[in-house]
């Protein structure tokens, strides 16, 4: 069958794809959005609780010996992994900024790319994990007053007259531990560690490190998936004695 090509029909199809596009985008960005500021506020909410109600080195136990709450304070970066010296301190937060603005250009560049939804996840759990601690490093020392510890056990209080240190200064607040396997050794065969003492899972980690975690182990495990390439089906030709003009179409 021939029939007349419609340029109403085209230009009607065309500007309903076009406005599908823009609201699929704006939905992914929402959804961007309200996942980084709902770990912010997990996260943030949690790190002024233990400040403000616990001292350096307390614990609290809550799921058996295994999940616990224990306050410390770290000046590097995930995990309590350090950068030494002031020095040290001030490239580790100005680093964690330029990632953060780095990543928002990178999130805004992966939606409108059309990235896999599971990537763009990730790539959110990094992005908001990144800003938690950040938010530490800048304005912890200008917010709260020093901790006390076990030999001095006082609580910190929330906008003093004179925080514990300048801007970029902050310590990160860590308080989830998880000692699943304690009093156990290495064997004496094993390399620089034989016989020395094992405990899993050692570090003091906190909300944004978790999330952190979560989205680089979750793009390792599923690189294949978020990243494979679509194959693009052959277009079968037809030979046609047909005269094909610009004024119809075959269908």
């Amino acid at each position: 069958m021939i029939k007349p090509l419609q340029a109403g029909e085209v230009f009607g199809k065309s500007a309903f794809s076009c406005r599908f596009a823009l609201k699929l985008l704006i939905v992914k960005f929402r959804s961007v959005i309200f996942l980084t500021l709902a770990i912010l506020i997990i996260d943030q909410s949690l790190k002024i609780w233990i400040k403000t109600n616990f001292y350096l080195g307390e614990e609290k136990l809550l799921i058996g010996s295994w999940f616990r709450l224990h306050f410390i304070e770290n000046e590097g970066m995930a995990y309590g992994w350090k950068l030494g010296g002031e020095w040290g301190k001030i490239i580790l937060t100005l680093f964690r900024l330029f990632a953060v603005v780095f990543g928002t250009y990178y999130i805004r560049h992966i939606i409108k790319e059309g990235y896999h939804r599971g990537f763009i996840i990730c790539a959110t759990l990094i992005y908001a994990g990144a800003i938690g601690n950040l938010i530490d490093s800048m304005f912890y020392g200008l917010i709260f007053e020093n901790s006390g510890d076990i030999f001095n056990p006082y609580v910190s209080t929330i906008f003093p007259e004179e925080g514990y240190a300048g801007f970029l200064h902050g310590r990160v607040v860590d308080m989830l531990y998880f000692p699943i396997i304690t009093d156990a050794h290495f064997p004496e065969w094993v390399p620089f560690w034989g016989g020395e003492e094992f405990e899993f899972f050692r570090p003091v980690f906190n909300i944004a490190d978790a999330s952190i975690s979560i989205g680089v182990i979750t793009i390792l495990l599923f690189q294949k998936r978020f990243f494979e390439r679509k194959k693009k089906e052959p277009h079968p030709t037809v030979e046609t004695s047909t005269t094909v003009n610009d004024e119809v179409q075959v269908s």
